[in-house]
């Protein structure tokens, strides 16, 4: 049986909401309602909240979590739970993003399953189905397309995949730059979502293979990554494999302060 830990990177220096792991949602902290989550995941056997700093460390503690501390220069949650997992005994690393709370535990499940339920997939993930247009064409929506075995051919800021009968005539103009990238925001007031079409947004949950996880670390970022300021398209770019498995469920990620006023909405909406 393969052992699967999760790990949830936090640090306290978000640059658009500092703090935020300790900021309270309905009276918790939000590292809280993450660990609460996920530690109900019946695939997983060990759950750790990897983090930079000592107020972080010492709340987690104090709702009977377990913490690790971990470098103030990694750059990325990646680098920081692939420094946790080093010298843990586990086959699987879940990622799980500390902005999460309306994580669920069998999203968690989900990505574990994936990797032992298929030897080529080296990564797993998980998307959702949209339905509603401005999450397409929205840059802070990142969709994905898979091919017919559900591996990841390529995830995207961008409206992939585009339609080229209903939405060619976008953006035509004098081919003065930025204008050809202005039309397609028209299709907003326009058109409805194509229903013969089939748009899928990334959810931000990541199984990793260990080995995987720790190769992935030491990678060179590529132009791709650098371009979409994607970290996922790193290893692709690499030839390695993401399975991709649709879920029912949505999530909201607490990135500003006004995340954090829609979060207690949520709370009573999806919870």
């Amino acid at each position: 049986m393969q052992r699967a830990v999760a790990i949830i990177p936090a640090r306290y220096n978000s640059f658009r909401f500092t703090g935020k792991p300790l900021a309270l949602l309905n009276k918790k902290p939000i590292i809280q309602h993450v660990y609460e989550n996920v530690r109900n995941a019946r695939l997983i056997d060990r759950v750790l909240v990897a983090t930079d700093d000592e107020r972080i460390y010492d709340t987690v503690k104090a709702f009977g979590g377990t913490a690790v501390m971990t470098s103030v220069e990694h750059t990325s949650g990646t680098d920081r739970i692939a420094e946790a997992a080093r010298d843990i005994e586990c086959d699987i690393v879940v990622n799980i993003q500390g902005d999460e709370p309306f994580i669920k535990s069998d999203m968690v499940d989900d990505v574990v399953d994936l990797l032992i339920g298929d030897d080529r997939a080296l990564v797993g993930t998980l998307a959702k189905k949209i339905t509603d247009i401005e999450d397409v064409l929205s840059p802070d929506i990142v969709k994905v397309v898979m091919d017919n075995e559900g591996f990841a051919l390529y995830f995207s800021r961008a409206p992939i995949p585009y339609i080229r009968d209903e939405w060619k005539l976008y953006g035509k103009g004098s081919g003065r730059p930025g204008e050809a990238a202005e039309g397609i925001f028209e299709i907003r007031a326009s058109i409805p979502l194509p229903i013969r079409t089939i748009f899928y947004k990334h959810i931000g949950i990541y199984g990793y293979r260990k080995k995987t996880l720790l190769a992935f670390t030491s990678m060179d970022m590529s132009m791709l990554e650098m371009t979409e300021k994607l970290e996922q398209l790193r290893v692709l770019a690499c030839g390695l494999r993401i399975k991709v498995r649709e879920t029912a469920h949505d999530t909201l990620g607490i990135d500003t302060a006004e995340d954090l006023r829609k979060g207690e909405e949520w709370l009573n909406t999806y919870s």
